[in-house]
């Protein structure tokens, strides 16, 4: 599979990405900056974090006119894969790709640091590998990650199964306590409905090297390599 990382003024989060998926899992890879219109043949289209365009105006909002986004919002309406981590989610939000909105934490305060996700359904490629009984320990850092949508479009998205993760306990609990950002229904993760299309707030692609001492990141991406779902 080749993986295409788009690149804006201001992301930051792209050579973890490009180290994850090139070094790590031994992938494709290839950089994409935002002023291109070729995808390059590339399968899987990956939006990392970062602060594109600074955040003015709100996170993502204006990398969504960037030119490679047309290329990349067809991409997906073709089926093709596209995942957007923190800021990246924040711009598929934004450009409609998934529905939804992040707000600023509760707390008004920028967060960083280890949370434990709960995968919702396997339903998906990027979780159907993963254990829905168990949390996986996983690094956030943002100042907007706090999930809303309307009562009656959660309403669709739990009924269509389309949350990927909820913020969880180390021991799989979700419940506020273990809620970082004050996220509707702990949602940390979400796929459109033809599930190609995924966001999530925290970073994978920060746990994967044994150096690093969690390599529970690692888990998403293998799942997503692996045989996809029928």
């Amino acid at each position: 599979m080749k993986f295409g990382i788009v690149v804006f003024p201001g992301s930051n989060c792209d050579d973890d990405m490009v180290y994850t998926l090139g070094e790590v899992l031994k992938q494709k890879v290839v950089k994409l900056w935002h002023k291109t219109t070729d995808l390059q043949g590339c399968d899987f289209i990956v939006l990392p974090g970062g602060f594109s365009y600074g955040d003015y105006l709100r996170s993502g909002a204006i990398a969504q006119f960037s030119p490679i986004m047309e290329k990349v919002i067809e991409h997906a309406q073709n089926g093709g894969y596209v995942l957007g981590i923190c800021n990246g989610f924040q711009i598929l939000t934004e450009s409609g790709l998934l529905s939804g909105a992040l707000l600023k934490n509760t707390n008004q305060k920028y967060i960083c640091k280890n949370v434990f996700l709960k995968p919702a359904y396997t339903n998906n490629i990027l979780t159907q590998n993963l254990d829905v009984s168990k949390a996986y320990k996983i690094p956030i850092a943002h100042g907007e990650g706090r999930y809303y949508a309307s009562q009656k479009t959660l309403e669709e998205m739990e009924a269509n199964e389309q949350i990927l993760f909820r913020y969880a306990s180390e021991t799989g609990e979700v419940n506020e306590a273990s809620n970082p950002n004050g996220s509707l229904n702990n949602i940390a993760g979400v796929c459109n409905e033809s599930r190609n299309v995924f966001g999530m707030m925290p970073h994978p692609e920060r746990a994967t090297d044994s150096i690093l001492g969690n390599i529970d990141g690692r888990l998403l991406f293998e799942s997503l390599l692996s045989k996809h779902i029928n």
